[in-house]
């Protein structure tokens, strides 16, 4: 019988929340250990190293984040789609921060992130079927839409819109508007 009751998924499942509490930066082994009352030794009869643990809880946050697209998607098409994607995005980021920080680390394709990190393209593509791009077009809006969503987040998090008079929330709804007149009138 695993001691604690500790399996690799109440790993996972623990360090996400302790990610969220403390920052994904300060997640360690020794952490979570203490959190479950035992020796960091006692953690590794379920998780090979520290890196499978970071991988694991990487694709834990994509696949939630993907489950909350997924749900936000379901018959929505065009720009109602676009900004609800970028809204469950958003918000995911804020409520998880310690695992939206999780989804950043290079994933290897090996593990569980390789997949659920490619749900998200699919998502993605998903949203841009009505802007009817072909590739590679399709490809560089994907792209596009990432470094939008994931630069505004950041900045977002950061403070860097702290000091300005108008609203991140009315900037965010500009933008999103911008996009989808970008993506609609895409060069060809």
């Amino acid at each position: 019988m695993a001691r604690a009751g500790l399996t690799a998924e109440r790993l996972t499942q623990a360090a996400a929340e302790l990610a969220d509490e403390v920052g994904f930066e300060n997640v360690t082994v020794s952490a979570l250990a203490r959190g479950f009352g035992v020796k960091d030794a006692s953690l590794y009869s379920h998780i090979r190293n520290f890196q499978e643990l970071r991988q694991r809880l990487a694709a834990l946050a994509l696949d939630e984040l993907a489950d909350k697209i997924a749900a936000t998607l379901a018959g929505r098409a065009g720009k109602d789609a676009l900004v609800a994607f970028a809204n469950a995005y958003r918000d995911y980021a804020k409520a998880c921060p310690g695992r939206y920080a999780a989804m950043q680390i290079e994933l290897d394709p090996e593990t569980a992130a390789g997949p659920a990190a490619r749900r998200h393209s699919a998502f993605a593509r998903a949203v841009l079927r009505d802007y009817r791009l072909g590739e590679p077009a399709e490809t560089d809006a994907v792209r596009l839409l990432g470094s939008a969503f994931h630069g505004y987040v950041s900045l977002e998090k950061s403070g860097g819109f702290h000091h300005h008079p108008r609203g991140a929330d009315v900037s965010w709804d500009r933008i999103l508007n911008v996009l989808d007149a970008a993506l609609r009138s895409w060069p060809s």
